[in-house]
């Protein structure tokens, strides 16, 4: 059989490998942390000039990662929000990252090559990289980076072709894929270390000129953009405040315990989980310093025994701590708040501790004389963690399959249990989410957002007094929560303190005075407050904020109508039934106004529409009567006066207009009992006791 024939098959069968081990997270939904590159950004991602802004505004999304950005712009513009092909684009670009692997470490000269490259494609550590879709990053920056380094050992070949010319295109096709790999991700940094690790662990010693100046210009790629990310990271994202006050021991505890953690999850990947407990951090504790000076030792130890065993172990080492640096602790990282470890940041770095293994796999192999040991290992080992991953890529399917998983294996993870109150809350299920809120700030009391969330649905399950301390808890934790102060304002004026709701309303919008919602609810309490034309500005102020705001289109259509401004009312009563065409309310205003202008026959269409939607809103039918009475369609007319009666008998504006039509259609009897029914239940009307005077019957 050829080698290339070979390569194919090997390529085809782990294709089909990975296929099998990621098939649950194929048809996975968006989860935690997508919508920030997706659903939440979709104005950037609808034309040209979001792409463009993409690359122009570093703080347009959560990170400056525009290339990876750029994916997600494409996936949107070729197949909108179905998750199918985003998955599937990830899984390619990670089996590609094992191809590239493969085709890596054989020019290296790595024993075991093919081995790496399929313990990398199937480990489970890797599903979190492959199953999630924002870690497109991780995927597509991985295959840049290896494809860097492909280009670059063509361009030096590491010292192993002395004196033979060097290739200066593959060196600027290395410089090119690095910087893409960059703007995928900063997390491949690490790269112009890694070229001159490389040339040490190939001749055992690094040369200034060939080795290291043609990497300072990757170097000064790295350190820009990484600069970038690390700026982002604290004031962007706001990894920064007491979450990450540690001292230097803390983080020097983290880091070894980070170590020792991502090794033995490669090692042996059991109980792998989306959030790990966050380790109590404990300087004094002897026990809790055998970590880091335990890795020390370690990493001295291989590199002291270097002449003895060679440099690949030292070299290893080297490239996995190094390429795990920058989330080992001494920088802030975000996700920190909730856990000092995830399996997606050892995605990269993994490569050094795989390469090693396999090729120690294959050289204790090629000793023995017992070729097919290697092959035995593989044979039993690539179906168990194709398998491991198929259930880890399982977590996936769902935001709530996401949770419930986290929560069976780390049952006190606060954000797990707030954004499983989140799924909840958004189906409805107030009191689902409440027990959920509540387990998050038992185990996390000073977890800002989940006593807001608690406090929001408190509020909605109409238990007021209960959600007041926790809205106050949440900006005491936070100070510049604006959400707490507006959702804090509304149940206040829910209480009728006007006056204090509105003292919330003001700080939640001096905290951020582009918060739509706030200015609507702050322009609903100044109309309790009786200031209507500070609320007209306060809702003008939200439709600039955002113009697709359909309910403060419609209160501030509703001012206006009542101020008189009919043709304004009018405008932005249309937006408001165009923004939210299923609110039978928003039909009936825009039907009012419209019915002000005399453009009845669209008045009759609006509200024909408001009573097909809310066909037990009597007053839908009422004011359908009233424009088709307006068009001469009596008949009609009082069909739908019958019809509102039906369903409240005690609506005397629909007995009146139904008398008024029998009495034009000459139906004296009937009219005369209508009219008496207004009178019935408005005792003195005028107009009905009028009516009934001019047909010579007197009132009761």
């Amino acid at each position: 059989m050829s080698r290339t024939l070979r390569a194919t098959l090997f390529a085809l069968a782990l294709l089909a490998a990975l296929g099998f081990a990621y098939a649950p997270a194929l048809h996975g939904t968006f989860v935690w942390d997508d919508d920030s590159w997706t659903t939440k950004e979709e104005p950037l991602l609808k034309s040209f000039a979001g792409l463009e802004t993409m690359w122009r505004k570093p703080t347009s999304l959560q990170q400056y990662y525009p290339l990876a950005a750029t994916s997600f712009w494409a996936d949107y513009r070729l197949w909108g929000f179905r998750t199918f092909p985003y998955h599937v684009e990830n899984l390619l670009l990670h089996f590609l990252s094992a191809l590239l692997l493969w085709a890596l470490l054989r020019r290296l000269g790595v024993p075991g090559a093919w081995l790496a490259a399929a313990v990398f494609a199937l480990h489970p550590v890797m599903a979190e990289s492959v199953a999630w879709i924002t870690e497109r990053k991780n995927c597509l920056s991985m295959a840049l980076f290896l494809g860097s380094l492909l280009a670059y050992e063509r361009f030096s070949g590491f010292g192993e072709r002395e004196g033979a010319e060097r290739r200066w295109g593959a060196y600027a096709l290395a410089l090119v894929l690095f910087l893409a790999a960059l703007l995928a991700k900063t997390t491949t940094f690490c790269l112009p270390a890694a070229v001159v690790l490389i040339a040490w662990w190939k001749r055992g010693r690094i040369r200034p000129r060939p080795d290291v100046l043609p990497a300072l210009p990757f170097l000064a790629l790295a350190s820009g953009l990484c600069l970038v990310t690390a700026w982002m990271e604290k004031n962007h994202v706001k990894a920064q405040g007491a979450d990450w006050a540690l001292s230097f021991p803390e983080r020097w505890l983290i880091a070894g315990r980070a170590l020792g953690f991502y090794l033995g999850k490669l090692l042996w990947p059991a109980h792998l989980c989306f959030l790990y407990p966050r380790w109590q951090l404990d300087p004094r504790s002897p026990a809790q310093w055998l970590w880091p000076i335990g890795a020390a030792a370690v990493l001295a130890g291989l590199l002291a025994a270097r002449r003895r065993i060679g440099r690949g172990p030292a070299a290893a080492a080297l490239y996995f701590a190094g390429a795990l640096l920058p989330v080992l602790g001494f920088l802030n990282a975000y996700f920190m708040r909730y856990s000092f470890v995830c399996d997606h940041w050892t995605y990269l770095p993994s490569l050094g501790p795989i390469a090693l293994g396999a090729a120690l796999l294959a050289a204790g192999a090629k000793r023995l004389r017992a070729p097919g040991l290697l092959f035995g290992f593989a044979a039993v080992a690539l179906p168990l963690l194709a398998i491991q991953t198929r259930r880890q890529s399982a977590t996936y399917a769902s935001m709530e399959t996401l949770w419930r998983t986290t929560l069976a294996k780390n049952p006190h993870s606060a954000l797990a249990h707030n954004n499983l109150g989140n799924e909840f809350h958004g189906r409805g299920d107030l009191e689902g989410a409440r027990r959920q809120y509540q387990a998050a700030v038992a185990d996390w009391p000073d977890f800002a957002e989940a006593r807001y969330n608690l406090g929001t649905v408190l509020f909605e399950q109409g238990r007021t007094e209960a959600a007041i301390p926790q809205l106050e808890k949440a900006f005491a934790i936070e100070p510049r929560y604006a959400q707490a102060h507006n959702n804090l304002g509304n149940a206040l004026l829910q209480q009728g303190k006007e006056e204090e709701a509105l003292a919330q309303y003001r700080q939640a919008l001096a905290i951020q005075p582009g918060y739509g919602l706030a200015h609507f609810n702050y322009g609903r309490a100044l109309i309790a407050y009786g200031d209507r034309d500070g609320a007209i500005a306060q809702f003008r102020a939200a439709v600039a904020i955002q113009p697709d705001f359909g309910r403060a289109h419609y209160n501030l259509g509703e001012l206006l109508l009542h101020s008189g401004a009919v043709d304004e009312a009018v405008e932005h009563l249309r937006l408001a039934a165009r923004y939210v065409p299923a609110d039978a309310d928003f039909h009936k205003g825009l039907g009012m106004a419209l019915f002000r202008q005399g453009r009845t026959d669209e008045a009759a269409a609006q509200f024909a529409r408001a009573a097909a939607l809310a066909p037990s809103d009597p007053e839908a039918h009422n004011d359908l009567g009233i424009a088709w009475g307006q068009l001469g369609r009596t008949a009609q007319a009082m069909a739908e006066y019958r019809a509102a009666l039906a369903l409240d008998p005690k609506l005397s504006q629909a007995h009146y207009n139904l008398g008024h039509a029998l009495r034009a259609a000459g139906r004296r009897e009937e009219a005369v009992a209508e009219f008496r029914a207004v009178l019935a239940l408005r005792p003195g009307d005028a107009d009905a006791a009028r009516e009934l005077q001019e047909m010579g019957v007197q009132p009761r």
